[in-house]
């Protein structure tokens, strides 16, 4: 008697097994990146969602917390010392900032130019505020505006009358200012030196024979190509204008009357007072908010008129 014939399987020649050659590179890939997210996850993404979690509950880091709403958002915005830091924070980061980019540029182009000897000694001293301590350049400057300082001892020296750097409205922010001012000035200089050697010499010298001077070659060829890194420094530098606390915190304190008069309190400043001097965290949680909703503002504001600045240079060259 004859056995009967079993049909066989057929065999899915599209099948491939789970643990596939490109999932293993990618899981090696995606074990070597992990570190970075999971840190940015605990130290970045947590503390701001934690930041707004607290701007609804009074809280002084020892007891419970309580529920209030939006009264923390009330009581910030009802404080006029609130609003004078504010209003600090925007013009010393105006004075600070706008000398500062001129500055910048014109060191670079001074850098970038093939007249200029010793080129690299020059970078290094350009950079070199910039990773000098914030606490010793500020005692140092502290001395430099003291009343008694070098600063009105030249003031005296020209005729001019002493300026109270330590208490008066704009002398502090004067001398704020200047600190913020030089110890980024070259940083922002090195920035914009990478941008200036990116652009093509070819571009330079087909210029010239065209027949452009000087001028046009900066407004025509420079500007435009120029115009990513300024972006860049410009943006960097609102926000750390925003963000200004080490300078006013340390300046001020050398005077002994405390960090928080109001010729030189920032956003910043108003912010750690109210935490870690008055002990009312849900209060300086909704100033943080606050503070970072203004920067998101700013940095708006700078990517549209950055945005309409390209147009109007694209409509000028057509």
């Amino acid at each position: 008697m004859a056995e009967p014939v079993t049909a066989a399987r057929p065999v899915s020649a599209g099948r491939r097994p789970f643990w596939t050659e490109q999932r293993r590179s990618r899981l090696t890939a995606y074990t070597f990146i992990s570190p970075f997210f999971i840190l940015f996850a605990i130290f970045g993404l947590y503390p701001i969602f934690f930041t707004i979690y607290l701007s609804f509950f009074k809280w002084d880091a020892l007891g419970p917390m309580s529920y209030v709403g939006m009264k923390n958002y009330d009581l910030v915005t009802s404080d006029p010392l609130f609003w004078t830091s504010f209003v600090n924070t925007l013009i010393m980061g105006v004075m600070g900032t706008v000398p500062q980019l001129i500055i910048a540029l014109l060191l670079a182009v001074m850098l970038n130019s093939a007249m200029t000897r010793f080129k690299k000694t020059f970078r290094v001293l350009f950079f070199m505020p910039n990773i000098t301590s914030i606490v010793a350049v500020t005692l140092v400057f502290s001395t430099l505006f003291g009343n008694n300082g070098m600063i009105n001892w030249l003031l005296h020296q020209m005729g001019a009358e002493s300026v109270a750097f330590n208490s008066g409205w704009w002398g502090v922010k004067i001398a704020i200012s200047t600190m913020v001012m030089w110890r980024w000035t070259g940083y922002n200089a090195i920035i914009f030196l990478s941008g200036l050697q990116s652009i093509p010499l070819d571009l330079y010298e087909a210029a010239r024979i065209d027949g452009a001077n000087r001028r046009q070659q900066l407004l025509y060829i420079t500007m435009p190509l120029l115009k990513p890194f300024i972006v860049f420094v410009t943006l960097i530098s609102t926000i750390g204008a925003l963000q200004l606390f080490t300078e006013p915190y340390v300046y001020l304190g050398q005077s002994g009357t405390g960090s928080t008069r109001q010729e030189g309190i920032t956003m910043v400043t108003y912010l750690y007072s109210e935490a870690f001097r008055n002990g009312f965290f849900g209060t300086a949680a909704a100033t943080a908010v606050m503070l970072f909703i203004i920067t998101i503002i700013f940095s708006m504001i700078n990517m549209w008129v950055s945005n309409r600045m390209e147009g109007d240079t694209g409509g000028g060259k057509a």
